[in-house]
């Protein structure tokens, strides 16, 4: 009977170890953080900073203001940035899918940069 219970209680302490584990890898960079990016976009042609970089999971807020009225496309996650000259442009997510992501300025298809979301 004693050997049932030091089972059950080792497999309680595994489980457990486990878990803060995986909540202390969560909370620790592995995702989950609040990240703002300003991005400023000249000429339509240049973004800077150009790479935007973030983990799985974070939340991104990417603030953007031009020189120029147009249109910021984020691909993959599919969001517009109806810009305008001189006026501050903000979109916020959840970075749900790893990858590199495509930046551009739509009317022309100029590559502004990318957001790139590591696992």
């Amino acid at each position: 009977m004693s050997r049932n219970r030091f089972a059950v209680v080792a497999a309680v302490v595994v489980v457990f170890a486990v878990v803060a584990a995986y909540l202390v890898y969560k909370n620790e960079g592995g995702g989950g953080q609040s990240v703002r990016f300003d991005v400023t976009v000249t000429h339509a042609d240049t973004m800077k900073p150009s790479e935007l970089k973030v983990h799985q999971n974070d939340m991104v807020t990417i603030s953007i203001t031009t020189d120029t009225d147009g249109e910021v496309h984020l691909h993959g996650y599919d969001h517009a940035f109806d810009c305008k000259a001189g006026q501050l442009t903000a979109y916020s997510f959840k970075a749900d899918k790893s990858g590199t992501f495509d930046i551009e300025w739509e009317s022309t298809g100029a590559h502004l940069g990318d957001l790139v979301v590591e696992p």
